[in-house]
């Protein structure tokens, strides 16, 4: 009997030492979560037995259990490397229509040649799909998550439709309306400034608007305004006549904008551009409305003025695009993934998936620093990233293992004490045996 206590001994020994040199292993290995072997005592008998005599008869291995404490935090460079504070799990396919979900912590991700999230063995970053300008998902079902993709482009041009502009005009310029505009001529206009628009094609004109001061009347009459004109230039459509003419801008004796109904505008006239006769377009684009100059900023907060200080354009924006290249891609705590382009368009792509269960001690290790459901572990339950217990994403950051190596060299050499101690019992019972054999 005594030689199968020391030989169950030995076994629970050698378990230690093979949780423990696995932990070892595996220091450096992101998203790792270190194992602790734990044991129970053997024990049997009979109802008959006497319970106060009975010794035991060994140790068994009741369970390796993972530790899924927080690791560390290592910050890198990469913008999809990912780390999740708290609880959760990413959820990984292994192809783009596969529903056999695995789970890890490990979020060393990047691009496939498709351009779509996967890790280093080319499993899919699951996602929820979400509104591509305000980022709100629209399910946190699992059964409705997707691979994440990043385009490389903003998708189809968007034809230039407004153009909003708020400036402050020099009071003290001199007025420039006794001449006849030209504006190659920097005499015959005061102030001007340029914005780069877009038409349906997705390529680029310049529209430059110039502000001419109108003289006041003789005698000057108490209380009147003080107007400028405005005029619109159409790339180098410079010639008498080619220039779009836009409203009188009126300014109190404050400096502040007299806006009347409607707001002064330069409206620029579809059928005039689209027609090819007239030369603003030569390369077949057509515009769906007219293009409208507004004198004010796009929220209308911001409008003109006419102070005692130099030419200051303070907002300048239009709302065309054209066809822009993936210049960057953000990932905030939400998990939501934001794209930018080089057109100035940022659109919501996706929402990283998270996952959490009632047992993560139940999960089924399957290598590459994964899991699967398993019937202990229970159901996965998806969320979204800070919520409940999910925790929250760290972009641009790696989960280190969990492994404390100070204390894992420690339980080897109790580990190593172990084993030769069972290894003595074993001895000594040989040498008992050996004893008893020679007896005559």
């Amino acid at each position: 009997m005594s030689f199968n206590i020391a030989l169950s001994g030995l076994a629970a020994a050698q378990k230690n030492l093979d949780t423990t040199a696995n932990n070892i292993a595996n220091v450096n290995t992101t998203g790792f979560k270190e194992s602790r072997a734990e044991f129970a005592d053997v024990y049997a008998t009979s109802i008959f037995a006497s319970g106060r005599t009975k010794v035991g008869d060994g140790v068994s291995t009741s369970t390796v259990a993972q530790q899924f404490s927080q690791g560390s935090l290592q910050f890198t460079n990469n913008s999809l490397d990912l780390a999740i504070t708290g609880e959760g799990f990413f959820a990984l396919t292994p192809d783009r229509s596969s529903q056999d979900l695995t789970y890890t912590r490990s979020g060393a991700f990047k691009l496939n040649k498709d351009n779509f999230i996967v890790d280093n063995n080319g499993n899919f970053l699951q996602g929820y799909s979400v509104d591509a300008v305000t980022g709100e998902n629209q399910s946190v079902s699992l059964s409705t998550t997707q691979p994440i993709s990043i385009p490389t482009s903003a998708g189809a041009p968007r034809a230039t439709s407004n153009i909003f502009l708020s400036m402050n005009l020099d009071s003290r310029a001199v007025p420039t309306s006794g001449t006849t505009f030209d504006p190659t001529d920097r005499a015959t206009y005061n102030h001007s400034t340029s914005v780069t628009v877009y038409d349906s094609l997705g390529e680029a004109h310049t529209a430059t608007t110039y502000f001419r001061k109108v003289a006041p009347a003789s005698p000057p009459v108490p209380g009147a305004p003080s107007e400028w004109e405005t005029k619109l230039v159409w790339d180098d459509k410079t010639a008498p006549g080619e220039e779009f003419d836009g409203d009188t801008l009126q300014f109190d004796s404050n400096g502040n904008l007299l806006t009347g109904v409607p707001n002064p505008t330069i409206p620029i006239d579809m059928a005039r551009l689209n027609d090819p006769a007239n030369g603003y377009l030569t390369n077949g684009a057509q515009f769906s409305a007219d293009v409208v100059v507004n004198f004010r900023d796009a929220s209308g907060v911001k409008l003109p003025t006419q102070y005692a200080s130099n030419f200051d354009v303070q907002n300048l924006s239009q709302d065309g695009t054209t066809v822009g290249n993936l210049t960057g891609v953000d990932i905030d705590s939400f998990g939501r993934v934001l794209a930018s382009y080089s057109n100035g368009d940022t659109s919501y792509l996706s929402q990283v998936t998270l996952v959490r269960f009632a047992n993560v001690q139940g999960l089924k290790q399957v290598g590459n620093t994964s899991w699967k459901q398993s019937i202990t572990s229970g159901e996965p339950i998806g969320g979204q990233a800070n919520t409940g217990t999910l925790g929250s994403i760290n972009s641009s950051a790696l989960e280190q293992s969990n492994v404390n190596l100070t204390t894992e060299l420690v339980d080897l050499i109790s580990a190593q004490r172990n084993f030769q101690a069972n290894s003595r019992a074993l001895e000594v019972n040989s040498t008992l045996q050996q004893t008893v054999l020679q007896i005559r």
